[in-house]
């Protein structure tokens, strides 16, 4: 029997070889070309589909609530304009997800394609915020402490450790939020608190030690950093 199988054996075990090669071989090349398509995002697409969404979808144009080239002038919506690229594909991810449920984002965020989001968050990259403006002469110097140096008998790190001293944050980690609308830094910071926003624990963990007028005190400085 081992006699008679063996020749059948023998050009098994080589076949099996060869398309083990072969697939190996395949693989090597694959990532190379899969990483350049995944890198590789297009400003001029995103910021066509930012200013003119897509009616054939549905898709309103981005501008209509984030304002022209990312500077939003509602207070309620964030301005978008210079926030790190990787932040911006990060969060539209997330409001796919039930970490930022958020009823108007989550919609069209789930109409976008991986592309289109990656498109979007690189044109974003490219626009200039304009500044804004603290505006309660009050709290200013509450804010300005906190966002320097925190609260220690409650444990609250400087916003500044991670945000940096300007408010121009960490690409991907920490986001842009110096001249960030008021309302807007206030509301995500109350979302934190509450567990409404889980996308990020360690804003969840700092907006709980933290009082309203605490939230309103550096929402307020924030917005004026420049």
């Amino acid at each position: 029997m081992n006699r008679a199988f063996s020749p059948f054996v023998k050009s098994m075990l080589v076949a099996l070889l060869a398309v083990s090669a072969s697939v190996s071989a395949s693989e090597e090349k694959k990532p190379a070309h899969a990483e350049a398509a995944v890198a590789k995002a297009d400003p001029a697409k995103g910021g066509s589909l930012y200013a003119d969404g897509d009616a054939a979808r549905g898709l309103p144009a981005c501008v209509s609530c984030h304002g022209a080239a990312g500077n939003s002038t509602i207070a309620a919506n964030p301005k978008l304009a210079g926030q790190h690229e990787g932040y911006i594909y990060k969060q539209l991810v997330n409001f796919t997800t039930a970490e930022r449920n958020q009823a108007v984002m989550t919609t069209y965020a789930k109409m976008l394609t991986d592309g289109e989001k990656k498109n979007i968050a690189a044109y974003l990259a490219t626009t200039a915020q304009k500044p804004g403006a603290a505006k309660s002469k009050d709290t200013i110097d509450l804010g300005k402490k906190i966002y320097r140096g925190g609260i220690a008998e409650k444990n609250v790190p400087a916003c500044a450790s991670c945000h940096g001293a300007s408010g121009a944050g960490i690409p991907v980690q920490y986001p842009r939020i110096g001249g960030q609308h008021q309302d807007y830094t206030g509301a995500q910071l109350a979302l934190f608190r509450a567990n409404g926003r889980k996308n990020s624990p360690q804003m969840s963990t700092i907006a709980k030690r933290m009082s309203d007028d605490e939230i309103k005190a550096v929402s307020d400085y924030v917005a004026g950093l420049k």
